[in-house]
This record gives C-alpha cells, sequence and structure tokens, in this order.
C-alpha cells in the first residue's frame, strides 16, 4: 500500500510543470520587455580607517561595501 502511495506520488511531482523562478516582465502594452536591475540599497553601516565599524556622523567615517 505504501509503495503504491510513494508510486503515485512521484509520478504526480514528475509530471507537474516546475514552478518559474521569474516571470518576464511586461510593459503596459503587454510585450515582453527587459526587467529593470533592481537598486542598491545605500549602506546604512559605516567604517573608520581601520576597518571597524561606527556610526556614520563619526569623523573620517565611510560606507561600508557589502562584499
Amino acid at each position: 500500500m505504501i509503495r503504491i502511495l510513494l508510486a503515485t506520488t512521484a509520478a504526480a511531482l514528475a509530471a507537474s510543470p516546475a514552478p518559474a523562478s521569474k516571470k518576464p516582465c511586461r510593459d503596459a502594452q503587454g510585450r515582453v520587455v527587459e526587467c529593470p536591475k533592481p537598486k542598491a540599497s545605500p549602506s546604512s553601516r559605516c567604517k573608520d580607517e581601520r576597518g571597524r565599524f561606527v556610526k556614520c556622523g563619526t569623523p573620517g567615517a565611510r560606507p561600508a561595501t557589502n562584499s
């Protein structure tokens, strides 16, 4: 009984279409266009000359990179 249930489940999963990771972007007329790139948000953290995290108002502080 369990084998039949597992076989049926496996067959149903194999037959179903894979979900699309991204939908194509469309304009007002419905045509497919290139999707806009997401804008990088400004960093809310800053580092000093030594590389330590500090408040962004501190003298010598610069925005921290996300790498």
